[in-house]
């Protein structure tokens, strides 16, 4: 199974990814547990690029496919083996960041981006995708008292609220697959909810 975890900056999808993992292992689940962009020594070389505040003037062709490269190193090195070998897979962000980021945030044609999208991934699709959604003053304001700031985080109020939008509207078009969670409970009403939907789903 092939779970991913997207949502705008501050939802908290690093910390429920770590707390799905453990309760899948803990069930007897072999667990792989990744990170987009990253996830191979080639992938976190990407990642130090698109992160680092000194590249704010990137193109927005050149973001993509930095994403896009990135993406295809792990599918091919790490996230198609693991689920080939049986194993869950779970991935903090995956094709539906770009479509969003790249897309709606910097205005990139969806005619453009989606071919993209296709070869990058190769065929591999998330089974289920939690959509962690949170109002966008609270995810900045998390991310204020975290301290480590990025290129994206840096970005405008209206950036982030046009990546939340579009979020929205992709649970909107594809309910079967994205479910979307409100990332303004606390942590264990999360959790328990990702729980619930994934164990149902292992379970079927």
């Amino acid at each position: 199974m092939f779970i991913t975890f997207e949502g705008s900056e501050g939802s908290g999808k690093t910390t429920q990814v770590a707390i799905l993992a453990h309760h899948l292992a803990a069930r007897g689940q072999n667990v792989v547990q990744t990170r987009e962009p990253g996830g191979t020594a080639i992938g976190e070389a990407i990642r130090a690029i698109l992160f680092d505040e000194r590249y704010c003037r990137m193109d927005a062709r050149a973001e993509v496919f930095l994403y896009l490269a990135s993406r295809a190193q792990q599918v091919a090195e790490k996230i198609r083996p693991a689920l080939a070998a049986g194993n869950v897979v779970l991935c903090d962000r995956f094709t539906d960041t770009t479509s969003v980021y790249q897309g709606c945030g910097r205005g990139l044609s969806p005619d453009e981006i989606i071919p993209l999208l296709e070869f990058a991934a190769a065929g591999v699709i998330p089974d289920v995708t939690f959509l962690l959604d949170l109002d966008v003053s609270v995810g900045l304001a998390r991310l204020a008292g975290r301290g480590n700031i990025n290129r994206f985080d840096r970005e405008t109020v209206a950036f982030h609220e046009t990546i939340r939008q579009g979020y929205l509207a992709l649970a909107r078009r594809q309910p079967e697959r994205i479910r979307v969670i409100h990332a303004d409970a606390d942590i264990d009403t999360v959790a328990k909810e990702i729980r619930a939907h994934t164990d149902s789903l292992i379970h079927r």
